[in-house]
């Protein structure tokens, strides 16, 4: 993506108080987060493919951090408890489904473990997203989530709603929807405590 639109989307999350920073690629960025996250802090990681493609859970917990990764669970009781403690977490990293190019960060999900606490619990939280994630407007961010993140979810976890053979979302109301939880951030009104890392490679879904 052209460097001058990054730039314009970094101006436009600071105005909502988030701090946008530019990588050129995963390697870059994983550099990053370990640097800005001291070894001695507790992190929570929401459940991305961007994420695992960083393996971002292993690097922290092989240099001394204590990490509540769901993916790390032997049992649903354990992942049900994974996800409780990634809310109270120092830091907390996740990717997104979209952010516009005007600062708003859109994410869509099933148990709402991830929307939780990108909005309230870890005390600074870092958001991952590859610059296919971003688009025009909030309409077009809502859009990709609901239509393009959603349906590919659902097939990577298991579930079979309407929305992967028909490719849309539909607004189904079966036990096999993905898209129980939809959460816009507007801004961030503490100093300092989010992130967006924007990684100049399509990432994740």
């Amino acid at each position: 993506m052209n460097e001058k639109l990054i730039s314009t989307l970094i101006e436009n999350l600071s105005k909502r108080n988030i701090k946008g920073l530019y990588f050129k690629d995963l390697n870059e960025t994983k550099k990053a987060v370990l640097q800005i996250i001291p070894q001695n802090l507790t992190v929570g990681i929401g459940n991305s493919r961007t994420l695992k493609d960083m393996n971002i859970s292993q690097e922290l917990n092989k240099r001394g951090n204590i990490v509540y990764d769901k993916t790390f669970a032997k049992s649903k009781e354990e992942s049900k408890e994974l996800k409780k403690k990634s809310l109270i977490t120092d830091w907390y990293i996740s990717g997104s489904n979209a952010i516009s190019m005007d600062g708003h960060i859109v994410n869509i999900d099933h148990s709402g473990n991830r929307v939780a606490a990108l909005t309230y619990g870890p005390e600074k939280v870092i958001i991952v997203i590859g610059t296919n994630k971003i688009t025009k407007s909030l309409d077009e961010a809502i859009f990709r989530s609901r239509n393009h993140s959603a349906p590919l979810n659902a097939k990577r976890a298991g579930f079979n709603p309407p929305c992967i053979e028909l490719g849309k979302c539909s607004d189904c109301k079966t036990k096999e929807r993905v898209c129980y939880y939809l959460s816009i951030i507007e801004g961030q009104y503490i100093d300092d405590r989010m992130y967006v890392f924007i990684v100049n490679q399509e990432l994740g879904f």
